[in-house]
């Protein structure tokens, strides 16, 4: 049950935000084994005046991509290359044939089971659940 919150600038054309959406999820899916049907991503877009790399205004597109996950269920090799793909994909949507800031972040924050879940129960709840 992923959550991806993605903040972007400068500002985008919002009819480009769904293709974005599915390629993230799409990454979710294949490089950290989440389920699609669970997995949310939110865009964010600001303008360019609102995003400061080195106390200076960015020159280039810049992103930052939050993906929250339960706890141990990835490894470190899978979280490098969900960061590495989600980064390359960015550059890809976002800066065209330019280049994406180099201070753009993908970040892979861990929350234990019990701190979050869905449709009102814990993902410890759901675990435990399973198990008997």
């Amino acid at each position: 049950m992923p959550t991806l919150v993605l903040k972007i600038a400068p500002l985008h054309n919002p009819e480009r935000y769904p293709q974005l959406a599915r390629a993230l999820t799409d990454l979710t899916v294949e490089l950290l084994g989440k389920r699609r049907e669970v997995t949310v991503v939110v865009i964010d877009d600001l303008p360019a005046a609102r995003w400061h790399i080195g106390g200076q205004a960015a020159a280039q597109p810049a992103a930052l991509l939050e993906a929250s996950i339960t706890q141990g269920t990835n490894t470190p090799a899978e979280k490098a290359a969900f960061v590495q793909a989600a980064f390359a994909e960015l550059r890809r949507q976002l800066a065209g044939d330019g280049p994406l800031a180099e201070a753009s972040y993908v970040i892979v924050r861990e929350l234990p089971a019990g701190d979050w879940g869905y449709g009102g129960r814990t993902q410890q709840a759901r675990k435990a659940a399973l198990a008997a």
